[in-house]
């Protein structure tokens, strides 16, 4: 019995969610400093932070849907719906939970410990009410993201150019706009209605938004690859430049840019077979992505950490 208790706990939390509070690690490791154990070390308790916070915004949100939760093919099954956790307790553990990622964050930086109470407020009036306002709650989960982003930034006082601020915009708004359509297409499939924002969005309208956010997140990434991208400094591409104009290469981030596309136009795809209504889960499923992710990585990687540039971005 006490078992299942302590699983249904940690159920509740969510933890595979966490995965996207792994974006609060962008700005350190886009300024080049990810092996800096000072840096590295106050993003990791700020990682923490953030899954603390958004599994006690998770189980508030589980605690407003509960009867709706019941209706839903898969929802229906969370500790909190399915009463394997009961409410008095699911409260608890939110205020626990938010409590310590607010103590956290006001360790790390005042900056960061406004994401957070920030985070934790938008997220409670977003489960209470704004969630079933059209276009008002796609803008809220994007924010979500954002807030992720430059939480991150925060903690290290790192500065990020408005090229990442608007590709971080455009991917939040693609990510959210996605989770929706994807909602869409379960409306169809089930015949049951779980979010009442949905009756306010057509198939046509969310289609739209997914093409549109999806082109704006990756011409804002090869904005700001173009203007961001360190020097190269290895003698091959010296030798290049020297040979002609035309081999010249300096943008080495621009090399990232075919791989984003690609992630894009797989994760549209998968968008429009309406699986990506847990975008954390696809992330983390899908072999196209994660090959796409690791590539990416890996080239970044290779660009600002290996001795082929003169300097970070």
């Amino acid at each position: 019995m006490a078992n299942s208790s302590i699983q249904a706990v940690i159920e509740s939390a969510r933890p595979i969610h966490w995965a996207k509070n792994l974006s609060i690690f962008a700005a350190v490791f886009l300024t080049g400093l990810f092996f800096e154990p000072f840096y590295l070390t106050k993003v990791i308790w700020g990682f923490f932070a953030f899954n603390f916070a958004t599994s006690a915004t998770y189980i508030v949100n589980d605690l407003f849907d509960l009867k709706k939760d019941r209706l839903h093919p898969t929802k229906k099954n969370r500790p909190i719906a399915a009463g394997r956790l009961s409410p008095p307790l699911a409260l608890f553990e939110a205020f626990v939970l938010a409590s310590i990622a607010v103590f956290i964050a006001s360790s790390l930086n005042y900056l960061f410990f406004l994401v957070v109470v920030g985070y934790l407020i938008m997220q409670f009036f977003y489960s209470f009410a704004l969630k079933r306002v059209a276009i008002i709650d796609i803008l809220i989960i994007a924010t979500g993201f954002i807030l992720r982003v430059y939480g991150g930034a925060f903690i290290i006082d790192a500065h990020l150019s408005v090229w990442f601020l608007l590709c971080v915009v455009s991917t939040a708004l693609f990510l959210a706009s996605g989770k929706r359509r994807a909602e869409l297409n379960l409306i169809k499939e089930t015949n049951t209605l779980t979010r009442e924002s949905l009756t306010h969005y057509k198939k046509e309208l969310l289609n739209s938004y997914v093409t549109m956010f999806g082109n704006a997140s990756w011409m804002s990434w090869a904005l700001y690859t173009f203007f961001e991208s360190p020097r190269a400094s290895l003698p091959v591409w010296l030798t290049l430049s020297e040979l002609s104009r035309t081999t010249t290469i300096d943008k080495l981030l621009m090399a990232t840019v075919p791989v984003v596309i690609f992630g894009i136009m797989r994760y549209e795809s998968l968008i429009f077979e309406g699986r990506s209504e847990v975008p954390e889960k696809i992330l983390l499923t899908d072999k196209a992505l994660i090959v796409a992710l690791t590539l990416w990585v890996a080239l970044v990687y290779w660009i600002l950490y290996s001795g082929v540039s003169i300097t970070g971005v």
